[in-house]
C-alpha cells in the first residue's frame, strides 16, 4: 500500500496562501535540500486544481534538479473543470476523490507527495487517506487572508502522532507527523 505524504507551509497565524508575503525570504539551501528530499522519496504526486495551475505555471519553464524531478513525476489533479491538462504526466481525477484516492493509495509503489493544505487535502484527511503530515511552520505572523486561506478547518478533527521536529537555519520549524488512524 502506498502512503499519501502532505507537505505545507504555514505562518503562525496558521495562513497557506498568499506565499509571496511572508515564504520566499525564509528559503536556504537547507530547506531547498529538504523539499529535494521529500520529492524524491515520492514516485508521483497529487493536488488541486489551484496548486495544479500555479505548478503547471511555473515549473515546465524553469531549470533545475528539482524543476526536472517535478515536471519528470506522475501528476494527479483533483478537478472537475479541467478536461485536458498540459502538463506533461498529468492525470485529471474526477469528482469522486476519495475513491480514486483509495485506489491509488492502495496500489504499488512508494509515497504519493501533495503540497499545500486546501480542500483536497482537508477531504483526505477527513476520510482518513492522509499518512504523514509535514508542516512547515515559518517565524512570521502572515496577518492576510480568509477563512479559506488558513489551515485550520472547523469541524476537522483528526490526531496526529509527532515523529520528529527540525529547526532549519532560516528559522523555519518542520514538524513531521504520522496519521494514527
Amino acid at each position: 500500500m502506498r502512503t499519501i505524504v502532505n507537505s505545507t507551509f504555514v505562518s503562525l497565524d496558521g495562513v497557506i496562501n498568499h506565499m509571496e508575503k511572508w515564504h520566499f525570504d525564509l528559503l536556504s539551501e537547507q530547506s531547498d535540500q529538504l523539499a529535494m528530499r521529500q520529492l524524491d522519496e515520492a514516485d508521483s504526486m497529487l493536488m488541486g486544481r489551484n496548486t495544479y495551475d500555479a505548478y503547471a505555471g511555473a515549473w515546465p519553464q524553469r531549470d533545475s534538479a528539482y524543476a526536472d524531478r517535478i515536471n519528470a513525476l506522475p501528476k494527479h489533479v483533483a478537478s472537475t473543470t479541467l478536461t485536458d491538462p498540459e502538463w506533461n504526466n498529468t492525470t485529471v481525477i474526477g469528482s469522486d476523490l476519495v475513491t480514486a484516492v483509495s485506489e491509488l493509495r492502495a496500489g504499488d509503489g512508494g509515497s504519493i507527495l501533495m503540497h499545500g493544505f486546501g480542500p483536497v487535502a482537508k477531504a483526505l484527511t477527513e476520510a482518513g487517506l492522509l499518512d504523514e503530515l509535514h508542516l512547515w511552520y515559518h517565524p512570521v505572523l502572515a496577518g492576510v487572508g480568509g477563512p479559506d486561506d488558513v489551515l485550520l478547518t472547523p469541524g476537522l478533527n483528526v490526531r496526529f502522532e509527532t515523529t520528529g521536529a527540525e529547526v532549519l537555519d532560516s528559522g523555519i520549524v518542520v514538524i513531521s507527523m504520522k496519521s494514527r488512524s
